[in-house]
């Protein structure tokens, strides 16, 4: 194993999207909706916890580079299904932030099962995965709709 090498790369902007989803029970949704979750605010905390997360990232991913991070927005929002997470993270840096974005998910994520894992156990965190990224010497790429 080795840390790639990103001396040689020019800093340039780079953005990365994340998106996941935690499914849950209306029970719980609605727990969320209400704001009677005996922990608290469930929507503020994992916004928190994504944004914290950025910034551990390679404290967590072997081999990931330590990077500048210049913003990390977090959306997180009950839909039908449950819990909708987003993390658009923003570098101007040499090597690019998809790990962070999906770091800042993967983690709002799990604050969200933390905080209702009393209303409802069998919550899944799925889908989990990068949406879109710029920047860098790959250019753009964007999850192709099915």
């Amino acid at each position: 194993m080795r840390m790639v090498d990103v001396g040689d790369k020019p800093k340039t902007e780079r953005i990365a999207i994340a998106t996941g989803l935690v499914r849950m029970s209306a029970q719980a949704r609605n727990a969320i909706r209400s704001n009677s979750v005996s922990k608290g605010n469930v929507i503020e905390a994992a916004r928190l916890a994504g944004i914290m997360a950025t910034k551990r990232t390679p404290d967590l991913i072997p081999l990931c580079h330590p990077i500048a991070i210049s913003a990390v927005e977090m959306h997180v929002a009950t839909v039908k299904a449950g819990v909708e997470i987003r993390a658009t993270v923003k570098t101007v840096d040499r090597t690019g932030v998809e790990m962070e974005a999906l770091t800042a998910v993967s983690a709002a994520a799990l604050t969200v099962y933390d905080m209702l894992k009393s209303t409802d156990r069998g919550m899944v965190i799925e889908a989990v995965q990068l949406e879109a990224k710029q920047g860098g010497r790959s250019g753009e790429w964007k999850r192709k709709r099915t």
